[in-house]
């Protein structure tokens, strides 16, 4: 049918998920083969602490390749992310709030620019978010040539 036909040219991604012992610890394998440690008893990345790597990854990738095409000189960048969760359960993240450090000769208005349109536009991981949790995102540039 055209709907089949539709929905497999839709982009997948996949992974695999195996246990790795009897203390609730996985590892998580792509379709590259790359892998990720996740655990339940705190012995590795909790899958809710991946959730925030993952806004913190994919938002820091736009912003680089962002400022880059703004022409600013960008060595490295770090961030924090805190995430606070709902009481009950399930207990979803209520807010994240994401803190860059920009290290580099980076324009103040160009740095707020290359976040607010990660967090607007590209990030895929933070604009699913959103729909149900309060993102905010602070920023600090570090000028390394001062």
């Amino acid at each position: 049918s055209s709907y089949y036909r539709i929905l497999t040219h839709i982009p997948k991604m996949k992974i695999s998920l195996v246990s790795m012992d009897s203390d609730h610890n996985y590892l998580a394998t792509n379709d590259r083969g790359q892998t990720i440690q996740l655990s339940g008893s705190k012995t590795h990345v909790s899958p809710m602490e991946s959730v925030l790597m993952a806004a913190a990854g994919c938002s820091t990738v736009d912003i680089e390749i962002i400022l880059k095409k703004m022409r600013q000189e960008v060595s490295k960048i770090e961030v924090d992310v805190e995430g606070v969760r709902a009481e009950t359960v399930p207990k979803v993240f209520t807010k994240i709030h994401i803190h860059y450090k920009i290290f580099g000769d980076v324009k103040d208005e160009k740095a707020a620019k290359a976040i607010k349109m990660s967090m607007e536009e590209y990030c895929s991981v933070s604009l699913m978010l959103k729909k149900s949790v309060d993102i905010t995102t602070s920023y600090a540039i570090i000028n390394v040539s001062e």
